[in-house]
């Protein structure tokens, strides 16, 4: 294991992020979207990373977290944990449901398989617009309280979000660390094998793709109570598609990859998005150039860049001892 991959490391990575944010950004809404995406992109990468399952449903289940703040808030009045909790349960359902299903099928099989349940649930949405607000989505949905105070001010939501996002992070590196994860790796590197040894791997795909759709539908939760709408974009396949390319650009070999990735995309994006109207086309050509020179996303990039570091004060350090 690489020094930059432990636990303590990447746990300090999180809360150094967490901190520094506030001092590089002006806008805390920007701010708080980083984190609510690092916590999605890093389930995504429990499936794509440890698993090495290509799931384009991470939509689904991040759509269904922002429908469940929307209905459970401006229609019924649910107090916020409460409506935090059902996003957690109903997206660990779904998202249980939806695994049995795929998984049935690998390789190129599984991933139209998503990409099916993805538009399924898309049109679903569409189609019940009494419960989901069709094209408009559910508006007004509010911010949470504590003690009394609307977390109105973006940097007070942001200190709210952060606590989500540091506990799932922690809850995610315990989980990756563990038996279980461990496993994961080795029903990644081979399938096979890990079956033929007993490992119940369809139990074990299943857990993984529970407990990534429980922290997505989260996310999508906290996401519809930052920005007071549950559009039905949030269920659109392209969200899944979004996820999946921040997976990548960060690297599916280490949780704060994920972070990064998130971070890389949403600051790239709103800054293309100033200079250039059709942005799009250059957000594209920064894909292609990460894809083809950065194949283990810019962690891999950050690794590298830590062990020249060290082979160079390692040399220095010789040629002093020479001298």
């Amino acid at each position: 294991m690489h020094v930059l991959d432990t636990a303590k490391v990447q746990i300090c990575l999180a809360l150094a992020t967490v901190l520094i944010l506030p001092f590089v950004l002006s806008s805390g809404i920007l701010a708080t979207e980083i984190l609510i995406y690092a916590m999605v992109v890093a389930a995504c990468n429990l499936l794509l990373g440890y698993t090495g399952l290509l799931s384009f449903g991470q939509g689904i289940f991040f759509g269904l977290g922002t429908y469940v703040a929307g209905v459970l808030t401006t229609r019924w009045g649910v107090p916020i944990p409460l409506v935090l909790l059902g996003a957690v349960v109903l997206g660990g359902l779904v998202a249980t449901a939806v695994g049995w299903f795929t998984i049935r099928r690998q390789g190129v099989y599984f991933v139209m398989l998503t990409l099916a349940f993805a538009q399924m649930f898309y049109f679903l949405a569409y189609t019940f617009s009494d419960i989901t607000g069709g094209d408009n989505g559910l508006l007004g949905v509010p911010r949470p309280q504590i003690m009394g105070q609307v977390l109105d001010e973006p940097w007070a939501y942001y200190t709210f979000v952060a606590v989500f996002f540091l506990v799932i992070f922690g809850l995610l590196l315990m989980v990756t660390r563990s038996t279980f994860g461990r496993t994961l790796l080795a029903i990644r590197e081979n399938e096979g094998r890990a079956a033929a040894i007993g490992f119940p791997v369809r139990l074990f795909k299943i857990e993984a793709f529970a407990i990534s759709g429980a922290i997505t539908a989260l996310g999508g939760a906290l996401h519809a109570l930052l920005i007071g709408v549950a559009p039905l974009e949030s269920i659109n396949y392209h969200t899944s598609e979004m996820i999946l390319v921040m997976t990548i650009i960060g690297g599916s070999t280490s949780l704060f990859g994920s972070v990064m990735g998130a971070g890389f995309y949403l600051l790239l994006a709103d800054t293309l998005s100033v200079i250039w109207p059709r942005w799009l086309l250059l957000l594209g050509l920064v894909l292609v150039t990460v894809a083809l020179f950065f194949q283990r996303g810019l962690w891999g990039l950050v690794e590298r860049s830590w062990d020249a570091l060290v082979e160079r004060r390692k040399v220095t350090q010789k040629e002093a001892g020479d001298v």
